[in-house]
């Protein structure tokens, strides 16, 4: 059987537009494990070939128990490839095709975990670019792991992408990634997470159309459909939140994605009778969000009223002086 590296190579479980992605087992371990070796016919690319690099770079530094984990990687015969843990139990874009829509509940559930991964990622300033439900693999627990840092930025290097180039998947697109902006932040996976949760909320994308222009010209210029209308159990807020993420403009967007999984965990705690079969193990697990979000609003608060008391003191002490 055919070997790379450390790896023996299995089935293959899927080929992309730069890869093949093999089942394998480690060696020297016994470890099932996934390995994506990079298209011999492409490898003679140098671009290509660096973004590869890049990937497993970027793979190698984020270590986060809802992001796929990177174990090794290098280059046999002319073959770049890495190694990462095997997360065979389906992904969401398999969940979503079963179920059509998915319960605000197991939405919330399923928008906590994402936002933790891109979070993290986004601490280590790597903006993922192509954040879609078949990019979310699941494991034999249920949890979700992001996967597949292929068009990844990371924004302590110079990005690969050529100028005036889109990257991503156009059904999640930001409006400033389908203009080619030079300057994608981590707010353009915000706006693919709301893209995401109107998907999982109503069982189909915010925007459709007979091609990608007509798809790119609704990212840019309207709004999506209002959720509640065919999915009316859904809570206001969170019809909100997801018009929130998918405004326009990035700087009009939430925060953060931690901001944006406080409100999910907080949403659960004050209304959720959590149908899912897995909702209550999964928001035990971060029962203590909404008490964080609750500390940090007051720690502003309080900031904010030393500034106005400092402010006044200053003003009072000029008005004796004079």
């Amino acid at each position: 059987m055919a070997s790379i590296g450390q790896y023996q190579l299995g089935d293959v479980l899927g080929v992309g537009t730069v890869g093949t992605v093999y089942g394998g087992k480690d060696l020297e371990n016994g470890q099932n494990i996934a390995i994506k070796i990079l298209l011999p016919q492409i490898s003679v690319h140098s671009n290509i070939a660096r973004r590869f690099q890049r990937e497993m770079s970027i793979l190698e530094k984020l270590e986060h128990p809802h992001i796929v984990r990177y174990l090794s990687g290098g280059e046999e015969s002319g073959r770049l490839y890495y190694a990462m843990e095997l997360v065979d139990s389906g992904s969401l874009k398999d969940e979503l095709t079963i179920h059509g829509r998915l319960p605000w509940q197991q939405v919330c559930s399923y928008g906590i975990q994402i936002c933790s991964a891109l979070q993290y990622a986004h601490n280590h300033g790597i903006v993922h670019r192509d954040l879609k439900p078949s990019n979310l693999f699941m494991d034999e627990s249920g949890k979700l792991k992001l996967g597949d840092f292929g068009v990844a930025r990371d924004t302590y290097q110079a990005d690969l992408t050529d100028s005036g180039l889109t990257v991503g998947t156009y059904a999640y697109m930001s409006p400033e990634q389908i203009c080619a902006e030079s300057t994608i932040s981590d707010k353009a996976d915000l706006y693919s997470l709301g893209c995401l949760l109107y998907e999982m909320l109503s069982g189909h994308q915010p925007f459709e159309g007979a091609n990608f222009a007509q798809i790119f010209e609704q990212h840019l210029h309207h709004d999506p459909p209002p959720v509640r209308k065919t999915v009316p159990d859904c809570p206001e807020q969170l019809e909100e939140m997801i018009v929130s993420l998918m405004a326009k403009k990035p700087e009009e967007r939430p925060f953060n994605a931690r901001f944006v999984q406080g409100f999910l965990s907080e949403l659960l705690e004050q209304q959720g009778d959590c149908p899912s079969r897995k909702l209550a193990v999964l928001k035990k697990d971060y029962s203590g969000l909404s008490q964080y979000a609750k500390v940090s609003w007051a720690m502003v608060a309080t900031l904010l009223l030393l500034i106005v008391v400092a402010i006044f003191v200053v003003l009072w002490l000029q008005y004796l002086v004079a």
